[in-house]
Formats: structure tokens, sequence, C-alpha cells
């Protein structure tokens, strides 16, 4: 597997706080990866980190390189990695349609103004996307109108548009219905069976796809335990992590846990 990205020895201090600890983090291509911790444990940040939407304390130690490069400019970086994250939530309490949501993202932007003036080939695009997490026929709807399961496939739509290789989940399924996170597997794991490389920070284990085999587990802004799914989702290791017993249940490909 060729390497895709790699982050030695970020730190990153917010408030005063240090809230992501010397980490280092190498992802493969292909490597659908899951990363998990307790509430303020840093995976958000480690993710923005990823697309630099947060830049680590400028230290000697400190390196960053995607696809061998050190340098991108933010244009870049949203054609390399598609980011869904609960910020972009807010575009779902909107008016724009479903197709204008997903196809605005090809111009930096937040629906359609008289400034952009989509080509048929962006258009195409778009509604490649939509047909895929299968909102076709709800193109032409208010995105806030929908549930909230159609909410979550239009933004990840959104962010597979500009057909990047890596796509960045942090916590995009929040507050979804079992119906609507079985749509939100299925949908992103036809992306990762399309060839996209998966990163998802999630609280639910039943959210993990089946198609995601490391998991990171982060606590205290460091990086505790890294592996392969079935060594990591133990009730041993996630007791320890989360400081209470915590029970797993495994069915097939699929894990959940409770406390």
């Amino acid at each position: 597997m060729s390497e895709i990205l790699s982050i030695k020895h970020a730190s990153v201090r917010r408030m005063g706080r240090i809230i992501l600890d010397d980490v280092s983090f190498t992802l493969n291509e292909g490597e659908h990866t899951a990363i998990i911790g307790p509430n303020g444990a840093g995976k958000s940040t480690l993710v923005n980190v990823m697309c630099k939407q947060v830049h680590p304390l400028a230290r000697d130690e400190y390196s960053y390189s995607l696809f061998s490069r050190q340098r991108w400019t933010v244009a870049e970086l949203r054609k390399i990695m598609g980011h869904v994250s609960q910020a972009e939530t807010m575009l779902t309490n909107t008016t724009y349609t479903v197709f204008e949501i997903v196809i605005s993202a090809l111009y930096s932007a937040i629906g359609l103004d008289f400034h952009i003036t989509p080509s048929e080939e962006d258009r195409q695009r778009a509604m490649e996307e939509i047909r895929k997490v299968g909102l076709a026929a709800l193109k032409d709807k208010s995105i806030n109108t929908l549930s909230s399961g159609e909410r979550a496939r239009a933004l990840i739509a959104r962010s597979a548009v500009n057909r990047p290789p890596v796509m960045l989940l942090d916590e995009a399924s929040n507050a979804l219905d079992f119906p609507g996170r079985a749509e939100f597997r299925n949908t992103i794991s036809l992306y990762a069976k399309e060839g996209k490389t998966i990163v998802m920070v999630t609280h639910e284990l039943a959210e993990i796809i089946e198609e995601v085999q490391r998991v990171v587990v982060m606590k205290d802004g460091r990086i505790c335990a890294d592996g392969r799914k079935e060594d990591i989702l133990t009730e041993d290791l996630l007791s320890e992590v989360y400081g209470r017993k915590v029970y797993i249940d495994r069915r097939g490909g699929l894990y959940s846990a409770w406390c």
C-alpha cells in the first residue's frame, strides 16, 4: 500500500491547554480507519490537522506530508480530501436544494447564486453523486425538509463531488436513528468499495463499516492504541480507556458497545 498521509509529532494548544499532545499518524491507501475515544480525546482535532483546518505548534520535530507533498492550498485540499464534520450540519438548515448543496462544493460555495453558472459536466457530476447516495428523487427538495439520514447522505455526496481519494467523516452521523445509521453505513461502504480511503471519527461502534480494519483509540490528546479492529475493539481495552466496564457485541463485521 502506498502512503497517503504522514503526520509526525503534532501538538495543538487551545486557550493555553494542550488538546493534541505529540501525535504521530500515518495513513496508507485503502487503509480504512476508525478513530474512537472519550469526549475531549483530540479526535476531531487530529482530523482537522489532517485536512489543515487546524495548524499544530511550530516545532522542529513536527512534519506533515500528503501524497509526498508538504504544502497544499485550500482549493487543492478540497479535491484531495472530502470532509464532513458537525460544523457542516449548518448547511442542512438552509433552503437550498439538495442539488444546490452538492454542486456548489465544486465552486467552494454554499448554494448557487448569480455568480455561478454550472457547466453541464458539473451538473452531471453532481447528479452522479446524488444518485449514488439514493437522493435523486429528492434533488429539488430544500435540504431543511429532509430527514436527518437524508441530510447526512446529502452532505456525504457534497464531500464526494470533487472526487477526492480520501474522505474524512467526523461524527457525520450524529443523531441518526437505526435505519438512518444503516443507510449511512451503506453509503460509506459504497465509497470504500469505489476505492476511496475512509477515515471516520465516531462514538458509536455500530457506525463503523465492515470495510474498516484499523481502529485508532485516543485519550487525553494522545493515541493510546492503534491496530487491527479485532485486536482493538475488546472489552478489556475499551474498559480501561473509558474508565468503566464496557461490553462488546459482534455480529459479523459489525460491532456495538454499551456500559
